[in-house]
């Protein structure tokens, strides 16, 4: 992270032509503290057990694909890293999201009519 906010850790200072920005300090800063803080936030919840650990990896996985977002529209550059990343931050988004119930038990199930648990019944 120290890369970032001395020069952008290799990255050309060219691709900040257009943003707001005009060095990597502010964009390195909300790198840390946001996008690296939910994810640190999010293991510390998972090592101690928090009931709250599954909503906020969910939380973390959609700051991680946000910023992605974010950055690949205000630069207009794109590396496969990004797409690493990205495609990260939407596993552990879905993997949470699971975790917390989304997952319906049959898979794929319906309920019919006048079911007990239905709104007919």
């Amino acid at each position: 992270m120290l890369g970032v906010f001395l020069g952008g850790a290799g990255v050309p200072l060219q691709w900040l032509d257009g943003t707001p920005f005009d060095s990597f300090v502010w964009p390195g800063l909300v790198l840390g503290v946001i996008v690296g803080g939910s994810q640190a936030l999010a293991v510390v919840a998972q090592h101690r057990r928090l009931r709250v650990a599954w909503g906020l990896h969910a939380a973390a996985g959609l700051v991680m694909m946000i910023w992605i977002f974010v950055e690949i529209a205000l630069m207009l550059v794109w590396s496969p890293l990004q797409g690493v990343y990205f495609a990260t931050g939407l596993v552990q988004t879905v993997l949470a999201v699971l975790a917390l119930g989304a997952w319906p038990v049959p898979f794929l199930a319906r309920d019919l009519p006048g079911d007990a648990d239905g709104a007919d019944g």
